[in-house]
């Protein structure tokens, strides 16, 4: 991963092409990551791709329920040539959970979007065939998101009402 210096140069370097595509920048715990404006992803990934990190090792969406922007994709980037690593986060708002694609860019992020999509509803414009992967097609909500009911149906657990050898008490 690049040290806080290095991090600091690559975001100066992706806001001299595009200076309200980078919104801040991390560096903590062994991690480093750029903030960025969603509507600038693919410009932004691109850049990064070219710049060697070529490796798309996971996207994942996140849930910061309360606070808003509140869904998040985060892209997660290998450098395999400097042996380097940067995820790069972007945060979209429950009203308009839209973001671009990058399955032309990597189209392993198939089925990752599909996913984020099926669990958080951020739709990702361009796909080739968004749509549920997880949950069946008619299902209503996105079960990963903070705010989705938990629970169901209350389980009676009898093992309480029986002493340790499942006589009566």
């Amino acid at each position: 991963m690049p040290d806080q210096s290095g991090l600091e140069a690559i975001a100066e370097e992706l806001r001299g092409a595009d200076p309200a595509s980078v919104l801040g920048t991390t560096h903590a715990n062994g991690r480093a990551e750029i903030q960025i404006e969603p509507s600038a992803n693919t410009a932004v990934l691109e850049r990064l791709r070219d710049r060697g990190y070529s490796f798309l090792a996971s996207l994942h969406g996140v849930d910061y329920y309360p606070h808003e922007p509140r869904l998040g994709v985060v892209y997660e980037l290998l450098d395999m040539t400097e042996v380097d690593r940067i995820s790069v986060k972007a945060r979209v708002s429950t009203e308009s959970p839209q973001i671009a694609s990058v399955v032309s860019m990597w189209p392993g992020a198939d089925f990752p979007e599909r996913e984020v999509y099926d669990m958080f509803g951020v739709e990702f414009t361009g796909h080739p065939d968004l749509r549920r992967i997880l949950m069946p097609e008619d299902y209503e909500g996105f079960p990963q998101r903070r705010d989705f009911p938990v629970g169901g149906e209350p389980v009676l657990f009898t093992y309480n009402e029986r002493d340790g050898y499942g006589a009566d008490r």
